[in-house]
């Protein structure tokens, strides 16, 4: 077992795990941590706890100290010094007529290095805007550019459902999300209603799809051949969640439609789940869109992955 804190160096940031050294320490103390970038102040999340070995990515970085009151100045002097660079960023982008969107500014906590965010399509030739910045600054310039689910989860806003952002009020980390993810919940592949506010795929796509993936298993797919009580009959529609069927039965009349708990029924044959519905095709040239930006996305790290 390891004695171990949880920290968080932003709002809503990742959660690490690093060696308290010996010190004991509560939920909302300040700490200087080691890190790859050097000293950093961060709050803790999570205070002194034990926790299995295999649970911890090894070596964990340690606890330099507990902060003080000096420390505590120094970051907020940090604050101002990001506000007043953002700024005159913004005016130097303005003057070397670049295309790019700042979207953040950070001023390491030992002055180290100033990292300037920001978002744009494709790349940028920014050489001359880090020369200008450096010789404002006195430190080394670093320009990184982010997705732009970081950059909404820095402006915030409220999502279809009527919430804040989940991005904005609990959302720590992005997975990867899919147009499969939306097609197996059985949701309109409708580029406008399964993108967020950010143009990307909705993150909430993520949160019960491995439900629907296991459920989904066990039930056929539109268009199979089943046995009911009521005879032979096509599938016609799935409520996953319920693992009910509507199926399609032929009679004298024409058809008639039926509703079965897929327990109840018997599959005959099946047919192959990746079927492109009329939604599907119209949408095509905009979804594959969607995923080329997803795929995009993935190549840009983030500064909190670096850590």
């Amino acid at each position: 077992m390891k004695n171990i804190i949880g920290i968080r160096f932003k709002k809503l940031g990742k959660i690490y795990f690093f060696n308290p050294k010996g010190l004991k320490i509560r939920k909302g103390d300040k700490v200087i941590v080691e890190t790859s970038q050097g000293e950093e102040l961060a709050e803790v999340l999570i205070p002194n706890r034990y926790v299995e070995e295999d649970k911890i990515i090894a070596p964990l970085k340690k606890v330099i100290r507990m902060a003080t009151y000096k420390d505590i100045k120094r970051n907020e002097e940090c604050k101002k010094i990001e506000k007043e660079a953002f700024e005159v960023c913004k005016d130097k982008i303005k003057e070397h007529k670049l295309d790019m969107v700042l979207t953040e500014v950070e001023c390491k906590f030992d002055n180290s290095k100033m990292l300037f965010y920001f978002t744009a399509n494709g790349r940028i030739d920014f050489r001359d805007l880090v020369r200008d910045l450096a010789a404002i600054y006195k430190t080394r310039i670093e320009l990184r550019q982010i997705g732009v689910r970081d950059k909404v989860k820095r402006i915030g806003g409220n999502g279809i459902c009527g919430r804040e952002l989940c991005c904005c009020s609990f959302l720590s980390d992005f997975e990867t999300v899919s147009i499969k993810m939306a097609k197996e919940q059985n949701i309109a592949l409708n580029p406008s209603k399964i993108s967020g506010n950010c143009g990307r795929l909705m993150c909430c796509l993520k949160y019960e799809n491995e439900v629907y993936e296991e459920k989904l298993q066990h039930l056929p797919n539109v268009g199979a051949i089943v046995k009911t009580e009521d005879g032979e009959g096509e599938v016609d529609s799935i409520e996953i969640l319920k693992e009910r069927l509507r199926v399609k039965l032929k009679n004298e009349d024409g058809y008639t439609y039926k509703k079965y708990d897929a327990k109840d029924v018997e599959i005959i044959k099946d047919v192959d789940r990746e079927q492109v519905d009329e939604e599907e095709l119209k949408n095509q040239k905009e979804l594959e869109e969607l995923e080329k930006l997803e795929q995009e996305d993935k190549k840009i790290v983030r500064e909190e992955d670096r850590r």
